[in-house]
């Protein structure tokens, strides 16, 4: 648990909820007087980084977002100083009132792929909001009841009711898609919406709503960089530490550690039987557990269904009992899988009748209860050992463990034999 809510958390406030706790410091509190054109040329810079980063990284969805607030601020700037408050304020109230919706269309959008049909179906979009702005701020038409209707009496604010309950619903979206995905570019868009949402409560077009709708283009460039991180850092199907952040964790380590070599056992005749997507749900399922691994270790995806747990500052003996009930859980976890969603493949194993035994073939439009087990290899420092020393020797008692019949652990020979020695030593001194 102290994983997926240490994610969870990072995943919601990184970096969009630190980009505008800043902002509304700095805005709010007045702590630095911060003049028009500082102001302005954040603005832009800011929006043409975010626009430049999302071409750069295909990132559709925060492209587009960028490129809405951008409009819609220049909509309520360019109609205000020209036609005045009246007409004004009718595009500002229907431009408040598109703006989450807007961003609720754009959640479903893809993030890749398809990029002419989304950008003609992002311009049909555009085109449909500018006629709808223009026919309702028409000098001689009144405003309509429907973008300022009141469902509190009570409540009286810049941002209308209507416009507030698209707020709610499109924030309540991406929230929920955070806590799903673990996101960055639904946090981005999060954060974004909120510092938009302040900076029409501000009144958009001032040097506040200005700087408002400025950190919410910043908060969306923030979540590419987010997002390029976690893709390097992270393993995407896992949502473990990725072989990269494996082996920037390797140059850290200091003597007194213990490493242990964690594989899926039979993991390819999962795959050969029930097709790759339940081998990704086994991979996630095993994950899982090795995220909650108890002993202060940290688990990393190294490469196929092979996971390496990294314990600094212990032993072998100190976290063998944490690694025998990670084993524990692995082996009493199961799924459902339904039969009728397999894909049977030939299997690259010329030996295919092994495997057929191995794995029975379960009945047609039938579920199985789906489980796994683990081998594991365990060492630890020794004096005048490298790191990739130690890693071989896990290797080793891995291989044993398999040899040994799986579901088992195996601690390095080395330790074998100074366990011994030191009962040996114990004995002799009684």
């Amino acid at each position: 648990m102290e994983f997926f809510a240490a994610r969870t958390l990072k995943s919601v406030f990184v970096p969009g909820g630190i980009i505008l706790f800043g902002a509304i410091l700095l805005l709010d509190q007045k702590w630095v007087p911060l003049s028009p054109y500082g102001i302005t040329f954040f603005y832009y810079t800011v929006f043409i980084a975010a626009a430049l980063l999302a071409w750069r990284f295909h990132s559709t969805r925060i492209l587009f977002s960028a490129f809405v607030l951008l409009l819609a601020h220049y909509a309520i700037q360019y109609v205000t100083q020209r036609f005045g408050p009246p007409i004004g304020f009718v595009a500002f109230e229907a431009v408040v009132l598109l703006v989450p919706l807007d961003f609720i269309f754009l959640t479903f959008f893809p993030e890749r792929g398809s990029e002419g049909r989304t950008l003609m179906w992002f311009i049909a979009l555009l085109f449909f909001e500018s006629v709808f702005v223009g026919v309702l701020a028409r000098p001689e038409q009144p405003a309509p009841a429907f973008l300022h209707f009141s469902l509190i009496r009570s409540y009286h604010a810049h941002v209308p009711q209507p416009a507030m309950l698209a707020f709610i619903l499109s924030l309540g979206l991406l929230v929920a898609r955070m806590l799903r995905f673990h996101k960055a570019t639904d946090s981005g868009m999060f954060w974004a919406l909120v510092g938009v949402w302040l900076g029409f409560q501000a009144g958009a077009i001032g040097k506040v709503g200005t700087a408002y709708f400025g950190a919410a283009a910043l908060a969306l460039a923030g979540s590419i960089i987010e997002n390029s991180y976690s893709l390097a850092y992270q393993d995407e199907l896992t949502g473990l530490h990725s072989r990269r952040s494996f082996n920037d964790a390797l140059f850290r380590l200091k003597a007194p550690y213990a490493i242990a070599v964690v594989d899926i056992d039979h993991f390819k005749s999962v795959n050969d039987t029930y097709g790759h997507d339940t081998g990704d749900q086994v991979l996630r399922l095993v994950a899982s557990k090795l995220a909650r691994v108890g002993g202060g270790g940290e688990a990393f995806r190294v490469g196929g269904e092979e996971f390496t747990v990294l314990f600094p500052n212990r032993s072998a003996s100190a976290v063998m009992d944490y690694l025998d009930l990670l084993r524990l859980n692995i082996e009493n976890s199961s799924f459902r899988v339904r039969s009728g969603q397999e894909r049977r493949k030939v299997s690259r194993n010329p030996d295919r009748r092994a495997i057929k035994k191995r794995v029975s073939p379960a009945p047609a439009k039938s579920s199985v209860s789906l489980s796994v087990t683990v081998s594991i290899g365990l060492a630890e420092s020794q004096p005048r050992l490298r790191v990739e020393e130690v890693i071989d020797q896990a290797d080793q008692a891995l291989y044993r463990a398999k040899r040994g019949g799986r579901n088992r652990i195996e601690a390095a020979l080395v330790q074998r034999k100074n366990a011994r020695q030191s009962r040996a030593k114990r004995s002799a001194q009684l």
